[in-house]
């Protein structure tokens, strides 16, 4: 299977650009769409109460509960296409996952800011596994010590963006606003929760 080492410092971040075929792609992507139980969360800022811009789930094994952006998320539990999915990914990466964080960018005004996966249920050198359906969208590195130090790459439809090491110690991510961008991606990020 094709795989691409991305050029970052200090991270092991490897592509792989056809995890999924184009006709499992899209059947899995209709699939997350209906049985999904889809919220957009609300988060404060500077006092106001503002809505993410996406749409999220999470799912996991009992007790995989997370906590990002001040959020305590307790998980539905896994269903037959996400264990489908976990499967395909743990075979490629070697790697046992036990929840799944889904968001949905509804098209180019829905983005993700700048983070790095590094709470304290992941662990040290934590392993992500970033799924992609739907329309490709850039996605952005920047380097803690030196935000100049810049690398994007467009994550395609039934992708595979694993990130593993010290990837989350040295780098941030994002998923910018594209404008132009009239439909919609669904993003699987696989975790290992400690608990």
């Amino acid at each position: 299977m094709e795989c691409i080492h991305l050029p970052l410092s200090d991270a092991e971040v490897i592509y792989f650009p056809h995890l999924f075929s184009i006709e499992e792609s899209l059947n899995f992507y209709k699939v997350l769409m209906e049985k999904s139980v889809w919220k957009q969360e609300t988060l404060k800022l500077f006092g106001k109460k503002i809505l993410v811009p996406r749409l999220s789930a999470w799912y996991g094994d009992p007790g995989a509960k997370y906590t990002y952006s001040g959020v305590i998320h307790n998980p539905l539990p896994l269903y037959e296409k996400l264990v489908l999915i976990g499967k395909k990914v743990e075979e490629v990466s070697g790697y046992k996952f036990n929840s799944v964080l889904l968001n949905y960018y509804r098209d180019g005004n829905d983005s993700m800011g700048w983070h790095a996966d590094d709470e304290k249920e992941l662990g040290v050198n934590p392993t992500i596994a970033s799924v992609n359906f739907g329309v490709a969208r850039d996605f952005d590195f920047r380097r803690k010590d030196n935000p100049k130090e810049k690398f994007r790459i467009c994550l395609g439809d039934g992708s595979l963006l694993l990130m593993r090491g010290a990837t989350q110690h040295y780098w941030q991510h994002q998923l910018p606003k594209r404008k132009k961008v009239n439909q919609g991606r669904i993003n699987l990020t696989f975790r290992k929760i400690l608990f």
